[in-house]
């Protein structure tokens, strides 16, 4: 359907046009019985974070105690309200992402971020693994300066303990007030759908202290 770009991040002016009708809205959380959409609990913080595949970094998240609700989707890229297979073209510019949403009283952006850094390689540009392509970039979107700010303070210090191990730099995109696109039904808990399901994440073996 689509031609593929896979070894770079394409422009704007490359981009697949907007679909002007959103996805259909997915049922409840699989695991934590909640709506995936807004409006949230008052007081609850959300943030985009990309690892590679969404299906096993949602499980990850999902877990945590604090975490409200958890969603797959598409961020960072320039066409709205894409499908799959048109993330998966390389042509919206999209990477997959986990919308996590969560409770600072039981939780906090720090704490998810250790998780965030520890669970992936974040070294590896337009890819994670056997995975290739701009969909499996890594990223942090947030929705405030003090989470961005946080973000970019975690980065420089994680990078260190990166290059100490002999690993390249850290490629992560960190970006403030990223539109997020909900992904599929099939998608939403992916994992917990189908427990044998293919589970792309690896970290680095390298502490975030």
């Amino acid at each position: 359907m689509f031609g593929r770009v896979k070894d770079r991040l394409i422009t704007e002016v490359e981009a697949l046009p907007s679909n002007t009708v959103p996805l259909p809205k997915s049922s409840p959380h699989r695991i934590l019985g909640c709506s995936l959409y807004p409006p949230f609990p008052v007081g609850s913080q959300q943030a985009l974070f990309g690892l590679g595949c969404f299906w096993g970094a949602e499980r990850l998240f999902w877990s945590l105690p604090g975490v409200f609700t958890t969603a797959v989707g598409y961020a960072g890229g320039y066409t709205a309200n894409p499908s799959y297979e048109q993330v998966c073209s390389g042509l919206t510019a999209h990477t997959e992402v986990i919308q996590v949403v969560w409770m600072p009283s039981e939780i906090c952006f720090y704490d998810l971020l250790k998780v965030f850094w520890e669970a992936h390689d974040p070294t590896q540009g337009l890819r994670q693994g056997n995975d290739v392509g701009s969909q499996y970039r890594s990223a942090i979107y947030v929705n405030s300066s003090e989470h961005f700010e946080e973000a970019q303070r975690t980065k420089v210090n994680y990078e260190k303990h990166v290059l100490k191990a002999g690993l390249s730099k850290i490629t992560t995109e960190i970006r403030v007030e990223v539109p997020f696109y909900y992904a599929e039904e099939y998608h939403q808990q992916y994992l917990a759908k189908n427990p044998s399901g293919y589970c792309g994440l690896r970290g680095t073996g390298v502490s975030f202290k």
